[in-house]
């Protein structure tokens, strides 16, 4: 049987059937149009047989479009009534029933995926995208490649590299997984309700092997936030506060390779790892999330 995709007028029905009205609360906006959810999937190179994570499927627009390739999907939805009635839609749409798992959870505290899937693909609420997006990569490690729609200013930020302004904490936190870029455009019509901002596909790629354990990820991480919470400043002024001092800081600095003079727009997410070593040469507090 051939898997159908939900259309402009069934997914209002959905809506009314399910007294679902969409909410900023929950970042919903509904994607009502069938080639723009191919293409998330066609982005995102997924392959019949393999397991896609789905993070907030709504009423299964996307969900649709990915099962429509021959894979199967873990779905994560925080909305009762969403988690409930998926199953049952995808049924009515030609989809065998073991092909859909259904997790009704808030994508923040999910700590286990049925399936273990390799592949990320999502229509993210831009108020949580970044927070959820880390969470996975950092809980998930099997997950090797996704693509994600988010607000465009999203978007741009996790693809950003050195030197650009839009370059920030949420780029280097990215970049410790993998490769990030921007992977296609999406029109505000395919939306209901139509959004008051711009999205943007973005895609990443795991990096093969571990980058580094996770109290050195943490390391990493609070060096970076510190660096970004005054990007303006210098580093040996910006992280003077995790060595001890602006003269601490630029000895360490020295010592990883960077100018003290750098910002932290400046520097990659290699050079933050070998900065972060630093903490641990000179005995700095154990970093915590």
């Amino acid at each position: 049987m051939t898997v159908t995709l939900l259309g402009a007028t069934e997914i209002r029905r959905l809506a009314a059937e399910l007294d679902v009205t969409p909410t900023k609360k929950l970042g919903q906006n509904f994607v009502v149009d069938a080639n723009t959810v191919r293409k998330i999937v066609q982005a995102a190179r997924v392959d019949a047989g393999e397991r896609v994570v789905e993070i907030g499927p709504g009423l299964g627009s996307l969900t649709l479009a990915i099962l429509e390739t021959g894979a199967a999907v873990t779905a994560v939805e925080i909305d009762h009534r969403l988690a409930a009635r998926l199953p049952q839609t995808a049924v009515d749409h030609g989809v065998e029933s073991d092909r859909l798992t259904v997790v009704d959870a808030d994508a923040m505290r999910v700590t286990e995926l049925p399936g273990e899937p390799t592949v990320l693909v999502a229509n993210l609420p831009y108020n949580v995208s970044v927070p959820v997006l880390l969470h996975f990569l950092e809980t998930f490690p099997y997950l090797q490649r996704g693509v994600v729609m988010v607000q465009a200013e999203v978007a741009e930020r996790l693809a950003a590299k050195p030197g650009s302004k839009i370059y920030g904490s949420p780029s280097v936190k990215a970049a410790w997984y993998g490769e990030w870029r921007l992977a296609g455009t999406v029109s505000r019509q395919v939306f209901w309700p139509v959004p008051n901002v711009d999205s943007l596909l973005v895609a990443f790629d795991r990096s093969e092997g571990e980058r580094g354990s996770e109290e050195e990820r943490r390391r990493t991480f609070q060096i970076v936030d510190a660096a970004f919470n005054q990007r303006r400043k210098m580093l040996r002024q910006a992280l003077s506060g995790i060595f001890g001092s602006s003269a601490a800081a630029s000895e360490a600095l020295v010592a990883a390779g960077v100018a003290p003079t750098a910002r932290g727009e400046d520097l990659t997410v290699d050079d933050y790892q070998r900065v972060a070593q630093q903490v641990v040469e000179v005995g700095a507090p154990a970093a915590t999330d």
